[in-house]
């Protein structure tokens, strides 16, 4: 048979439990307006500009992605020109 809590149901901690309870809460209250703080902060630095060198470099990796890509899709293509030719010899034999 389950327990029902209510009103009357007792709860008993030890103090190095409670002590455990308090110190996990003030942990993370700390942690929370560390990082409020930390982001406030950010908010005021000014943004990084991007450099001409790194544009060019991002650019160019882009670029050759593509390329790659690119090349990889001819491939593809050509195998699977290889695949529909032998499909349609084999259904030529038959």
């Amino acid at each position: 048979m389950a327990k029902q809590i209510s009103e009357g149901t007792q709860i008993t901690l030890d103090l190095k439990t409670i002590g455990i309870l308090l110190f996990t809460v003030a942990t993370v209250i700390g942690m929370w307006f560390t990082l409020q703080a930390d982001i406030e902060e950010a908010k005021g630095l000014p943004v990084p500009a991007v450099s001409r060198t790194e544009y060019d470099l991002k650019d160019e990796l882009i670029r050759q992605t593509i390329l790659d890509t690119q090349d990889d899709v001819e491939k593809i293509l050509e195998d699977l020109e290889k695949i529909d030719e032998r499909l349609y010899d084999l259904q030529k034999e038959r």
